[in-house]
């Protein structure tokens, strides 16, 4: 049988729901893209409380990791990982939360926020705890400096 789709990911086609995805505006707004994983696109949010960065799996029309097929489901823990163990080691976190709620963006993301012990929320979770807050000029610079040196190497990443 012959693929109608243009992608192919090894034996047969892949469905309509592996097209590239469009990244939510509301991601679009709160974040810069600042790199790519092989599935997943990789932004930070713009807010200077907390080291914040955000996996969005390159897929069209999924919202749940179980939507993601096996491989990509590896993959996506995969790019997590490494994302994980470069910001608890490169920010001295105390804790790092990672979780994908999905309940104002529907499109599968998955939140990287590097905790301490004392910042505005601990223990708590983040969100609606405190107001974000930008970064300045300068501290972005510095923030994405930093990242594209702990980044550089990972396995499959290119920065934007």
């Amino acid at each position: 049988m012959m693929c109608r789709h243009a992608r192919r990911n090894g034996p047969g086609c892949w469905s309509r729901r592996n097209a590239v995805a469009v990244i939510h505006a509301q991601l679009q707004a709160d974040c810069l893209v600042i790199g790519r994983f092989p599935l997943c696109h990789l932004l930070l949010l713009k807010d200077a409380n907390y080291p914040w960065c955000i996996l969005v799996p390159d897929r069209e029309g999924i919202s749940e990791i179980h939507q993601l097929t096996d491989a990509e489901q590896q993959q996506l823990i995969r790019e997590s990982s490494q994302l994980a163990r470069v910001l608890e080691k490169a920010f001295s976190a105390d804790k790092l939360n990672i979780a994908a709620l999905g309940n104002i963006v529907p499109q599968l993301h998955l939140h990287h926020i590097v905790r301490y012990r004392t910042d505005p929320a601990w223990p708590a979770p983040v969100w609606g705890r405190v107001a974000p807050r930008p970064y300045g000029e300068g501290q972005l610079a510095v923030l994405l400096e930093k990242l594209g040196v702990v980044l550089h190497g990972l396995t499959g990443y290119t920065p934007a």
